[in-house]
């Protein structure tokens, strides 16, 4: 466009000039000392533009060789940062194909040539691991940071995700402590650091970690309660084998007061008291949980803690089986605090009422002692020998699944995260 109208004012002008001239052609006379030069205006405009352009291009000329070395090397160096950025392109396809080979290749070539170096060293570093060569991948790390230093903090990230991946835990772990002191908030920085705690099974100070994961948001909400469960389950299992009640109860106390109200750590909690035989503590959280709150589970370990008044127990748990009268778990909780108040007939009838709505191990053997202590030989013999029937079947259907699940690492059964998958849909035998 601008070409265009520069064209018609030259055409303009060009003709306003022609029409000058044919109407008045003018006259120039140019004397110099005894020389004289006559010519006609025209002829004078015409010479003016002819030396006008020759020395425009004589200057166009003069000024593009000695540019022409400089051109030259900006010409190269645009050719190879093409080629670079091509080496960057087909290194990254090959990465994402899984030919690690040729993309550490491909990345390597004319990395120094690339606009941005750095992005190739640390591909180069990520196919280096995927080969096992970690001496390689250090060494490209060290040449991303001779290529840009003030990109630090990708390039620790960078490693200590490679380091964790290849369970280098020391060597992630010191990488981590650098750049906590560089970033200490910084959320990958933050989320490295859970990875490398679970790893370690540093549960003290994952949960020292837990306030600083919540307050920056490094994982969803429904992770971090997954991952507050697991690390209070697993402080409170570790109190526990270490046989001290104290420091299981004083774990307890800085459990958070949404998760002390919830059922997985409550049933972690009141077993291990069951064990430190502190029913106490036990009896009194269990029955708060539960008017708030009805769980079969719960409800069944009611039943084993010995607390200080089992009449008031009984009491309690009838009041619930009142609201439910077939919940096996509660028929069976009422069943041995009836034996514990020694209410023969009301244990005999709720453990019956049990097994009526469904066979148990557990409750053959509770009814199987009862009939014993009231002298009922034959039919204690008869429920102990259902009691082992329905065990075999239980053995059995363990060891028909061991084929699909023999290789998998299983919970414990009072561990947190035992509690989080029965809960999402696998049932205790």
């Amino acid at each position: 466009m601008k070409f265009l109208v520069g064209l018609f004012l030259v055409l303009f002008a060009a003709t306003a000039a022609a029409l000058l001239l044919l109407s008045d052609a003018g006259y120039v006379l140019i004397a110099v000392g005894n020389w004289t030069v006559e010519m006609s205006l025209a002829v004078l405009v015409v010479l003016v533009l002819i030396a006008f352009a020759l020395l425009y291009y004589t200057l166009r000329l003069t000024g593009g060789a000695v540019r022409l070395p400089q051109r030259w090397r900006g010409w190269r160096e645009r050719r190879r940062s093409l080629k670079a950025q091509r080496g960057l392109t087909e290194g990254l396809l090959a990465f994402a194909e899984g030919d690690w080979t040729q993309a550490e290749r491909r990345l390597l070539q004319r990395a120094d040539d690339s606009e941005t170096p750095l992005l190739h060293y640390l591909s180069a570093a990520r196919a280096a691991q995927e080969l096992g060569a970690d001496e390689r991948r250090d060494h490209y790390l060290r040449l991303a940071h001779e290529s840009l230093p003030d990109a630090r903090l990708a390039i620790g990230l960078t490693q200590a995700e490679l380091q964790l991946e290849h369970r280098q835990l020391e060597q992630a772990e010191s990488t981590l402590t650098q750049l906590q002191r560089k970033a200490p908030r910084h959320r990958q920085v933050l989320k490295l650091q859970m990875r490398l705690l679970l790893e370690l099974n540093d549960w003290l100070r994952l949960r020292n970690l837990l306030p600083e994961l919540r307050r920056r948001k490094v994982i969803p909400a429904n992770e971090y309660t997954v991952l507050e469960l697991k690390v209070y389950g697993e402080l409170l299992d570790a109190a526990a084998v270490d046989g001290d009640a104290d420091a299981l109860v004083a774990v307890w106390q800085r459990v958070p007061k949404d998760l002390r109200a919830g059922e997985l750590l409550v049933l972690t909690y009141v077993r291990h008291l069951i064990r430190f035989d502190r029913g106490s503590l036990a009896e009194p959280l269990l029955r708060e949980t539960l008017n708030r709150r009805m769980s079969d589970r719960l409800a069944h370990l009611y039943g084993l803690v010995e607390g200080s008044n089992p009449a008031r127990q009984l009491e309690a748990a009838e009041s619930w089986l009142a609201g439910d009268p077939r919940n096996p778990a509660l028929l069976l909780t009422v069943g041995r605090l009836a034996l514990r108040t020694k209410l023969w007939g009301k244990a005999r009838g709720a453990l019956e009422g049990s097994l009526a709505v469904q066979p148990s191990v557990e409750t053959q053997r509770e009814l199987g002692a009862l009939l014993e202590h009231l002298g009922e030989h034959e039919a204690a013999a008869a429920c102990y020998r259902e009691a082992a029937r329905l065990a075999a079947e239980a053995a059995n259907h363990l060891a028909m699944g061991s084929g699909t699940v023999g290789a998998m690492r299983l919970p414990s059964q009072d561990s947190a995260e035992g509690e989080l998958l029965r809960a999402a849909g696998s049932q205790p035998v």
